[in-house]
């Protein structure tokens, strides 16, 4: 896998959710480079959540191709793209997607990328709690049990478990006052450089484009809002 290659690479990218209906996403070049912070905004239809799915594999487009890492992403068989994903990609959910009755030790194993001994596992996500400034008591408590910020970082530690060089993070703020949110943004943008990962941040509150060096408007990279689609 080439160093020199964009973390992410799209050219050409059609997607439509029903055979011979107009496209739904259609964005012509884009790309993010290793390390880079990127703001993703845009209303609600924009093209956002499905560009994601994109990105995770979820669902493969019509035409184009996206490349992510130098790999050839979106050609990749259905398992190979899992694998990938579970190697390469974290994701924090906007509804943070933990599992209540486990432990916050048991939702980062989930995650974690088969091959991993129990130690080296356990070792890095008490790393991880740590680092997101949790005691590392938490690792034993049922996430039921946690509060709203702290189900926030222990969504980031379990999107992070894998070294991931691609970190997508999926509206994570709606729910916060403007205080706890300021405080998340600040320590999500110290430990994704700390992790020297490609972090692309998606959310429509422009509040938060401070943080970034590079906003894009999702509404100037889906074309196919431009004919009405």
């Amino acid at each position: 896998m080439t160093t020199d290659s964009p973390a992410v690479a799209l050219r050409d990218i059609r997607f439509s959710y029903q055979k011979s209906a107009a496209p739904v996403l259609a964005i012509e070049k884009w790309q993010m480079q290793r390390s880079e912070s990127v703001f993703l905004f845009g209303a609600s239809g924009s093209g956002k959540t499905t560009l994601l799915n994109l990105l995770g594999g979820v669902t493969s487009p019509d035409a184009g191709i996206i490349e992510l890492l130098g790999q050839p992403f979106s050609s990749l068989s259905s398992s190979k793209r899992d694998k990938f994903r579970a190697q390469h990609i974290g994701v924090v959910f906007q509804q943070f997607n933990l599992i209540s009755y486990l432990t916050v030790a048991e939702n980062i194993a989930v995650a974690a990328y088969f091959g991993k001994g129990a130690d080296e596992l356990a070792q890095r996500s008490a790393d991880l709690v740590s680092k997101l400034q949790l005691p590392e008591s938490v690792l034993h408590q049922k996430a039921s049990n946690l509060s709203v910020g702290q189900q926030q970082r222990v969504a980031i530690a379990r999107a992070l478990i894998n070294k991931p060089e691609i970190l997508i993070v999926d509206e994570p703020t709606s729910a916060l006052d403007a205080s706890a949110r300021d405080a998340f943004m600040e320590l999500l943008m110290q430990i994704s450089a700390e992790s020297q990962c490609s972090l692309l941040f998606v959310s429509h509150d422009m509040g938060l484009a401070k943080y970034f060096s590079r906003q894009e408007d999702m509404r100037e990279l889906n074309k196919a809002l431009e004919v009405g689609a």
